[in-house]
């Protein structure tokens, strides 16, 4: 199993997860030629998509989803919830997930999992094939049991360091964005992200990416530093999906 970031930030995200002939993509926050492009960059194109997974229903995440699922005719998978948010939105094969079961798309078993974020019916999700696991956790605003649940024991693992705690307090944001970003249903600080860590059993942990920066309130070496601390790393090994360039592909072994 392999996964590659588009891009991951405020502007837009989406990640790609491939195993043998199964290709998914878990949100879609850019145009439709700008994630052609994207694709294109990591050697794919979004013919070969089986699926698309939407976590929730903000722009930053589902920009792009619509337009590409009706060209390319794959299905798109999310909560009643979220669905419910994108009411308007034309898209020719929908599927409704459960966000407490899991269902497999091709050789992968998706697992979906409930967080707090303000949105309508939000979640995230593991990816498994065979013994090896993928976690994926942005755009949550606390942790919680179930979260470290879900998310113990990932072979890899993209986790959200949205901002610095004294970068958002000090920085341009109006003081009722700072308090959604960060409150309990805003997004993880890179001092949660570790807390986060810290609680998870990380023994098989091969690749860690810190997802979902502000451009704003938090700076790579910060967000690298506090998840290096949690694992007792060098900040080196700690890999930044980015806005601009995403993460190249990193394969599980």
């Amino acid at each position: 199993m392999r996964f590659a970031s588009l891009g991951s930030g405020s502007r837009g995200n989406a990640t790609l997860v491939e195993y043998q002939s199964t290709l998914v993509m878990i949100d879609c926050g850019f145009s439709c030629r700008e994630t052609e492009r994207r694709m294109a960059r990591l050697g794919r194109h979004p013919a070969e998509l089986a699926a698309l997974l939407v976590t929730h229903e903000h722009g930053d995440h589902v920009r792009g989803v619509a337009p590409l699922a009706r060209k390319y005719g794959f299905p798109v998978w999310l909560t009643p919830g979220t669905r419910h948010m994108l009411r308007d939105a034309d898209m020719p094969s929908v599927q409704h997930l459960d966000a407490l079961t899991g269902f497999d798309i091709g050789e992968l078993r998706i697992q979906p999992f409930t967080v707090p974020h303000d949105a309508r019916e939000p979640c995230q999700f593991t990816l498994q094939a065979g013994s090896r696991r993928l976690g994926l956790l942005t755009d949550s605003g606390c942790i919680t049991p179930h979260i470290v649940e879900s998310l113990n024991a990932c072979d890899a693992l993209i986790l959200e360091c949205n901002h610095d705690s004294v970068m958002l307090a000090g920085g341009p944001y109006s003081r009722s964005l700072k308090q959604r970003v960060g409150g309990s249903h805003g997004h993880l600080s890179n001092a949660q992200a570790a807390e986060l860590l810290a609680r998870l059993d990380t023994s098989r942990l091969q690749h860690l990416v810190a997802a979902h920066l502000s451009d704003k309130n938090n700076q790579p070496d910060l967000a690298r530093t506090a998840l290096a601390t949690a694992m007792d790393c060098e900040p080196d090994w700690i890999a930044i999906a980015d806005q601009e360039t995403g993460l190249d592909w990193r394969t599980i072994d």
